[in-house]
């Protein structure tokens, strides 16, 4: 449970980076965003007409001018026009915001359920769990209010600074005196928040990724009773994140102040200058009146924008860590068409770690029909194997080819629909029965008449009468949330699964291992109904499995130090004929 080192977690994406993966979601909508940006605009310059209109109503009740219901009735329309287009900007943000972060989505989940499997193990599901939860919904939480109030600040004071002009540009000018306090103060928080925001968000993915690992490590944790320990570690990762969240809010606190020193340094300023220039009679109090309302009008947009670089620099590192997921290299899609279903293994190498070959120097042929077990200690290279073979897992070197096709050039369509593996970690989604066995399917048509003989088909093959037992049927929601399967019903659906998907080479890593002893036995022989009549590579948790293949190779450190058929080997007397004593008793 120890924490993820920089090494194994996966990528964040830059500040560059990411602005240019946003502008290109971005600019896919174009005329929305302009559409935008054109109502929080006209709803600013609506705002500017109260201060303007005041103004002018000093003025003339200076001038000794009564009649001022006109100056109300513009103010009040003003008003109301205002509010409309902030509800309108509002909503056509919304619609802008919501599709473009959807997709971002998308391409994230999309890109992490084609991340390498080995990759992904070594980064911690915690990790990519934050990402895709935690990640996701900050930024999706904070754009619906930080992008309205980020647009609205931002035009409200690019008008108001063309409003001052227009008043007097030395009114404006002394206004302006309070941009450098601003900036000093955003010079001292920002070199000081993004790291311990970036840090804050790592702290949350440990935690999440400790977390998860009591949660699905329960029962190992009660059976050696170390619960206190793990419950301890998790104690402790929360802690980090709790005191990185009060450090930022102490950082966030000492900025505040110095935004407030900044309005105060603008406002005397403007107030001192437009006294200067009513006694000299070069503007009216009701200019300087608008002027000051004008920068008072200031102080809600600027300190928003101050503000929300709080709010702004979590969303960020957030989206940062989303980006950096998305924008994960893909491997380039294969072209090749496999002439036939034959597997040509030649010299195949792959090592996790550099100089340590998990497998080296295999070779290994699969034919259609032809099955090939392979047997060996735990870390013996079988899973490695079996993952190179069914396209998961890219080889460190060597020539594996499908149907006389580089494996890796083969079309992805054509992989899938020509290789399948099964594993011993079984997942059942949360849905029906039947939504779960159709998966495989591209567009599954549950009520075609064909399709629904073909499930009953591949659950009767597979020995899964239990399924027509359920308080639905095919019908009944299982997965998280509902009815909960066994291991042994679980696997029973996968296999049910391959017959459904009708591939031509089916890879078993283990794939019945986790039944145990009361379902093995009908697991075994709903295991060989799948490979039947088809080329098959199957990586033997018991030996019964490897009895009837073809062939059996037997691994060692990563090496073929055996092969041939079950009786070959038994009479060779060798590592083979050991396990196979050690296994029946014979």
């Amino acid at each position: 449970m120890s924490a993820m080192t920089p090494e194994h977690r996966l990528p964040i994406a830059t500040a560059r980076a990411s602005a240019r993966h946003v502008a290109g979601l971005l600019r896919r909508r174009r005329a929305a965003v302009a559409g935008v940006v054109a109502l929080y605009l006209a709803a600013s310059a609506a705002g500017l007409v109260a201060p303007w209109m005041l103004g002018r109503m000093v003025d003339a009740i200076i001038a000794g001018e009564d009649d001022l219901w006109r100056s109300f009735a513009i103010l009040a329309g003003a008003a109301a026009l205002g509010a409309v287009l902030a509800v309108v900007a509002v909503d056509r943000l919304a619609r802008l915001t919501e599709p473009t972060l959807a997709e971002l989505r998308e391409q994230v989940v999309g890109r992490a359920l084609s991340l390498e499997y080995r990759r992904l193990e070594a980064s911690g599901t915690g990790d990519l769990l934050s990402r895709v939860g935690d990640d996701a919904r900050l930024v999706a939480t904070n754009t619906s209010t930080i992008v309205p109030e980020v647009l609205t600040s931002v035009t409200t004071v690019l008008l108001t600074l063309v409003g001052l002009l227009a008043l007097d540009w030395r009114l404006a000018l002394a206004g302006l005196l309070a941009v450098p306090s601003y900036l000093l103060g955003l010079r001292w928080y920002l070199p000081r928040s993004g790291p311990i925001y970036a840090a804050e968000r790592a702290a949350m993915g440990n935690r999440a990724q400790a977390l998860l690992g009591v949660v699905q490590g329960l029962p190992t944790l009660r059976a050696f009773r170390t619960e206190a320990p793990a419950v301890a570690e998790v104690e402790r990762r929360s802690q980090q994140t709790v005191d990185l969240s009060i450090s930022v809010f102490r950082l966030f606190g000492r900025f505040a102040s110095r935004a407030n020193r900044s309005e105060l340094i603008g406002l005397l300023a403007l107030l001192a200058v437009g006294f200067w220039l009513v006694d000299g009679g070069a503007v009216t109090v009701g200019a300087v009146t608008t002027a000051a309302l004008f920068f008072h009008r200031l102080f809600n947009p600027l300190g928003a924008l101050m503000f929300l670089f709080d709010e702004l620099q979590s969303t960020f590192a957030s989206l940062t860590r989303m980006v950096g997921v998305a924008g994960m290299p893909v491997a380039v899609a294969g072209t090749g068409r496999p002439q036939g279903d034959a597997v040509r293994v030649r010299g195949l190498r792959h090592a996790y770690v550099e100089g340590h070959d998990a497998v080296d120097g295999l070779d290994l042929d699969v034919h259609p029909g032809h099955r090939v077990a392979l047997v060996g200690a735990s870390g013996a290279g079988k899973s490695t194997v079996a993952a190179v073979i069914a396209g998961t897992l890219p080889p460190s070197g060597g020539d594996v080819e499908l149907g006389g096709v580089a494996l890796y050039d083969v079309a992805e369509e054509e992989l899938r629909r020509r290789v399948c593996l099964v594993s011993q970690e079984v997942h059942v989604f949360a849905g029906t029965v039947r939504e779960n066995l159709l998966l495989v399917s591209e567009s599954p048509e549950h009520a075609h008449p064909e399709t629904a003989v073909r499930v009953d088909e591949a659950l009767t093959a597979v020995g899964a009468g239990w399924v027509a037992d359920l308080p639905d049927g095919l019908d009944t929601v299982v997965g998280d949330g509902a009815l909960h399967l066994t291991t042994a019903q679980a696997q029973h659906l996968a296999l049910a699964r391959v017959l459904l998907a009708d591939p031509a080479l089916v890879v078993l890593d283990e794939a019945t291992a986790e039944a145990g002893s009361a379902g093995a036995r009908d697991l075994d022989r709903a295991a060989a109904e799948v490979v039947g009549g088809r080329g098959a590579v199957i990586v033997a948790h018991r030996l019964t499995q490897a009895r009837g293949a073809d062939e059996i190779i037997v691994l060692d450190q990563g090496r073929a130090v055996e092969r041939g058929t079950h009786d070959e080997l038994v009479a060779a007397g060798g590592t083979y004929a050991t396990l196979w004593r050690a296994w029946s008793g014979e």
